[in-house]
């Protein structure tokens, strides 16, 4: 065992904290300027420039949680998503997209790349196989999702690494459903990681943010698009995400303690028509998802019985929340086709096998017979209310 090697939650709670010289406090101190003096100083420190104390102190942390040199923090997912997707593309290069991806990144493509010459292609599946036939002549980077979002596919972390190193390409991964507390890319050899940390890192519902972790050299690289970009992030809203992942290890184990039961209960509900989380050995991926990740996550998604109206369910719900986000410390519910894949093309949602009848469940930490006994009374109540009309 290697002594120098930290533990999760250490890291969580330690690393990359400012120390209060002055009071002693046990939390970093804030420091809230947006302008700093110039002269005799080591650096010149803006807030667009990604490095306030907060910022570089927090930047430090996610890098040392993703087994990474560094990284940097942005004011959303889709602005760590967009900056690192626009470092490593220019007019004439072509972008290899996973199938089952979150709608906002999908959104982004097929509205904003082609304004800038950039061609972009949708595998017709998450194998390393379906990425390979994707690849181009001129493709520049390779963009997967494990666990995908909302279907809950696995992709090979380590296939798609060797890929993209054959043809020289970049690999880029939204870790956002694993977070770093369950799978960690980097170690597999992948070059770009990015998270909204708007969800396990953040935990509580209350901050939006983004995260880009990768080599030194790659990130100095994002880093000149990010300052032109404008993407960055409030020290405030800094401040409250370092507070947060300190307690993330905690939250995301019991997450996916929870997750793992609430998968098994749907599993075996005859109101439940499928259920999709890689805990479960009928994943068609458990295998793969069981060698690539510590933990299965927070995050499933099922199907309800056709009888049953998805949106019946949602206002029967006393304990759940029907929300537009995911991963805080409540469990939350939301129908993809009318939140997060909303603005995807119904044949595309259709032919990724986004159904309407899909609820994405997050997970929180809730006793699970809690959890369990509000899905059963809001599924009668709906029932009650179709046989009644």
């Amino acid at each position: 065992m290697d002594k120098t090697k930290k533990g999760i939650n250490t890291i969580c709670t330690h690393e990359g904290n400012l120390e209060d010289e002055r009071f002693k406090g046990v939390t970093s101190p804030l420091y809230m300027s947006s302008s700093y003096g110039f002269e005799e100083v080591d650096k010149k420190r803006y807030p667009r420039y990604f490095n306030t104390p907060n910022q570089e102190g927090l930047s430090q942390k996610i890098a040392a949680l993703e087994h990474a040199e560094a990284a940097l923090i942005f004011g959303s997912g889709m602005a760590a998503i967009s900056t690192a997707l626009m470092t490593f593309v220019q007019a004439g290069d072509h972008v290899a997209f996973q199938q089952t991806l979150y709608g906002g990144t999908y959104n982004f493509a097929v509205t904003q790349l082609e304004k800038y010459g950039i061609s972009y292609s949708f595998t017709e599946g998450w194998s390393v196989t379906d990425f390979e036939k994707a690849i181009q002549p001129n493709t520049k980077v390779i963009h997967i999702e494990t666990p995908s979002n909302p279907l809950l596919t696995i992709t090979d972390l380590e296939g798609i690494a060797q890929l993209a190193k054959k043809h020289g390409l970049i690999s880029m991964i939204d870790n956002t459903f694993a977070s770093p507390i369950n799978q960690n890319p980097i170690d597999f050899g992948i070059d770009i990681v990015m998270h909204s940390a708007t969800k396990y890192m953040g935990g509580h519902s209350d901050l939006c943010a983004g995260a880009v972790v990768a080599s030194q050299a790659h990130i100095d690289q994002v880093y000149q698009s990010a300052i032109c970009f404008g993407g960055s992030l409030s020290d405030y809203t800094v401040w409250l995400l370092e507070r947060s992942i300190k307690t993330m290890g905690i939250r995301v184990k019991a997450q996916n303690e929870n997750a793992m039961q609430m998968a098994q209960y749907l599993e075996a509900s005859p109101d439940v028509e499928k259920v999709y989380y890689p805990g479960l050995e009928t994943h068609p991926e458990h295998a793969l998802a069981k060698s690539q990740m510590h933990g299965f996550g927070g995050m499933l998604s099922f199907e309800l019985h056709p009888d049953i109206d998805v949106s019946q369910f949602f206002k029967a719900l006393r304990l759940i929340k029907p929300s537009m986000s995911l991963a805080g410390l409540e469990s939350t519910v939301i129908s993809p086709v009318k939140t997060s894949h909303a603005l995807m093309r119904p044949e595309d949602r259709e032919k990724q096998g986004i159904k309407d009848s899909l609820i994405r469940f997050s997970v929180g930490i809730e006793e699970v017979a809690d959890l369990i006994n509000d899905i059963e009374q809001a599924i009668t109540k709906v029932k009650i209310a179709t046989v009644t009309v």
